[in-house]
């Protein structure tokens, strides 16, 4: 036990060694992690027997020493925290949670160093905040700093321990304080572990659960229009991703399309843009004229999102008794026409702004697509444009237009396979960063 032999302790440290003995039996029960920092905390208090006692934990990621529990003192959050970081006293007398720089005061350069420091007089160490005394009432006379060492010496955390009761710390106290520091270190890293792998499961059930909800939300089949095909694929980079799609049987003779596509991809764009074909869904159901449902939809929107996020969309509707395809780009662009008859790609710009970024925003409708036999419109997200190979470059506009022009004659969906088939050949395996969606609509050849 760190060199402690309990032949040659004093009947004192024997007794402290045998509480150290059963604060580690203690610990061997499965215990989360706030019991063992109280544990470890309480058990510090009385084999030193000190004043008080504080934990704080590290953030390995962010480089931080934090409180995780209230210890029941103020006093007990020191020393090591700089009088502007210091939160003071609240009313109830609990001390505050706290986060600072792992390399801030004492308690930081224990978490630098991995090092015992003992303080005999802290008004006597520039180090020490005599700021926390002033707040508090309390008087710190002494400490001991103690890195909290798990296994392979990994930092879990720094024990403080403030004033001895009869003495300062000496020694044998320092090697005490290791010895019950070391096997706490130990207990709260497989807790922390635990709680990592627990939170985790859970994250990974949550996620499959929207992942399963949002496909679910896809249409299970695409309406049939006659003298027409549709296809329709979606595929995000994440568990769940900010694109969607819809396409809705109005008539005999029409079906209303959508697909949008919210910054970023994750649990939050995925519900921006559930939200988005819901409000679309319902309005069609009302009967809205597409322009108006797109501005009351836009609306929605500004007041529902973030600052910083927006939606692009594409509605329109087919008509397939006309042969044309009346719609609004809030922001969704570039849109593909191909032209069957002069074997040429078309690029269409948005029609609008972005949905959510301005609540009154215009919307004008462009001039309807004239369907001809053998025409082509795409709707794609950009996760096809912008995907890129391990060399940085991406498979661009012209790829694309290339892909579905030379696939023009094969059945509708064995065109969007060959795309994502000439994806997969150009990236090289290279991860996919961005949600791709794709919907694809062909007027018959005559």
């Amino acid at each position: 036990m760190n060199n402690i032999a309990l032949s040659r302790c004093s009947e004192l440290e024997s007794c402290a060694l045998w509480r150290i003995l059963e604060t580690t039996r203690h610990l061997a029960t499965p215990m989360g992690v706030e019991d063992i920092l109280h544990k470890t905390i309480a058990s510090a208090l009385l084999v030193l027997d000190a004043e008080r006692g504080s934990v704080f934990l590290y953030d390995s990621k962010a480089n931080e020493l934090y409180t995780k529990v209230s210890t029941g003192s103020l006093e007990a959050q020191e020393s090591c925290v700089s009088t502007a970081e210091w939160p003071g006293p609240n009313q109830s007398g609990i001390s505050h949670d706290i986060r600072f720089p792992a390399n801030k005061g004492i308690a930081g350069e224990t978490a630098q160093t991995c090092r015992l420091i003992n303080v005999p007089d802290c008004y006597a160490d520039p180090r020490f905040n005599r700021e926390v005394d002033r707040q508090t009432g309390f008087v710190t006379r002494c400490l001991l700093s103690i890195p909290l060492l798990g296994i392979d010496n990994t930092l879990v955390g720094v024990l403080q321990v403030l004033n001895k009761r009869l003495r300062p710390f000496d020694a044998d106290d320092e090697q005490i304080a290791t010895t019950l520091a070391a096997h706490c270190a130990v207990a709260l890293q497989r807790a922390m572990l635990l709680e990592e792998y627990v939170i985790k499961q859970k994250m990974e059930r949550d996620l499959a659960l929207a992942r399963e909800i949002q496909l679910g939300a896809l249409p299970h089949e695409l309406p049939t229009l006659p003298g027409y095909e549709l296809s329709a694929w979606s595929k995000p980079a994440d568990e769940t991703g900010g694109d969607i799609y819809d396409a809705v049987g109005l008539d005999d003779h029409r079906a209303a399309l959508l697909m949008a596509d919210a910054t970023g991809h994750g649990i939050g764009p995925a519900l921006s843009v559930s939200q988005l074909r819901a409000m679309f869904r319902m309005g069609l159901l009302l009967g809205a004229d597409l322009g108006e449902l797109m501005s009351k939809i836009n609306l929605q929107l500004k007041s529902d999102l973030p600052d910083h996020r927006f939606i692009t969309a594409f509605a329109g509707i087919l008509d397939c008794s006309q042969h044309k395809i009346h719609y609004h780009s809030g922001g969704q662009a570039p849109l593909l026409h191909y032209h069957a008859g002069s074997d040429e790609a078309e690029w269409l710009e948005a029609s609008a702004l972005p949905m959510g970024i301005l609540a009154c925003a215009p919307m004008i409708a462009p001039e309807p697509r004239e369907m001809q036999p053998g025409d082509i419109f795409a709707l794609i997200s950009d996760g096809f444009f912008e995907y890129s190979n391990r060399a940085g470059e991406q498979f661009g506009l012209e790829r694309v237009a290339e892909c579905i022009r030379s696939h023009r004659r094969e059945p509708l969906e064995h065109v969007r396979v060959n795309l994502c088939e000439s994806i997969h050949r150009f990236c090289g395996g290279a991860p996919q960063e961005d949600d791709m969606t794709i919907v694809l609509a062909r007027r018959a050849w005559l």
